[in-house]
């Protein structure tokens, strides 16, 4: 039996290496993202299905599960990092901290919500990226941060429900990618780990299957 996997945001960074990662070693992806152009190139590369979309969009939610109706790992790497320059929650805009909630924590449950049935089916894994921000008081991480928090517990409450199920929130560190790159400027972020590195790490803990529960990658 071949596994499948679903992984948001796909086309490049954490998601994009465990997608090739995961490939390599004979899994069935299905990719989304909302770039239509990167993720059909890196669809062609993998050969994987493509479904281009905003995650926080509740008809692109339906046509993943759709996409997938046999599963055995989800991957909610998909994530916004909200405004920039990162501001102090004193002044952070609450239009834009709703917007960030809906992409870094409702629209992970709601796909989770979608791929439950197939998951369960072939007892399943899910992964929730989640971050140190999460955990620790870094100005002007809060609001990030604070979506990542409820993600963790979101995932905590979670794996004791679905007892069938392995379900891991990752904290992959700082990794050299655009989002970090946003938040902290090229020069840093080009000094933080590879996420093929991270990736790898990330392909040994579903390969392990250890029991549900906060995982830290670095």
């Amino acid at each position: 039996m071949t596994n499948t996997a679903l992984i948001t945001g796909a086309s490049r960074g954490l998601g994009l290496a465990l997608a090739r990662s995961l490939a390599g070693a004979g899994w069935n992806l299905v990719l989304t993202a909302r770039g239509a152009a990167d993720l059909e190139r890196v669809a062609a590369e993998l050969d994987a299905v493509a479904v281009p979309g905003d995650v926080a969009d509740p008809a692109h939610v339906a046509r993943l599960a759709q996409a997938a109706p046999e599963l055995d790992l989800l991957v909610n790497n998909a994530s916004g990092l909200g405004v920039t320059p990162l501001p102090p929650l004193a002044g952070y805009p609450l239009e834009a901290f709703r917007v960030l909630l809906e992409t870094n924590v409702t629209a992970p449950l709601a796909l989770i919500q979608a791929t439950l049935p197939a998951l369960r089916a072939r007892s399943g894994a899910v992964i929730n990226i989640t971050s140190d921000a999460a955990t620790g008081a870094y100005e002007g991480w809060g609001g990030y941060g604070a979506t990542k928090a409820a993600l963790e517990q979101l995932s905590n409450v979670l794996s004791v429900e679905e007892p069938g199920l392995r379900v891991w929130w990752a904290d992959p560190g700082e990794m050299n990618t655009r989002m970090l790159a946003d938040a902290v400027g090229a020069a840093e972020a080009a000094g933080a780990t590879d996420p093929a590195k991270v990736a790898a790490a990330l392909h040994d803990l579903v390969q392990a299957r250890p029991a549900s529960g906060r995982v830290s990658l670095q």
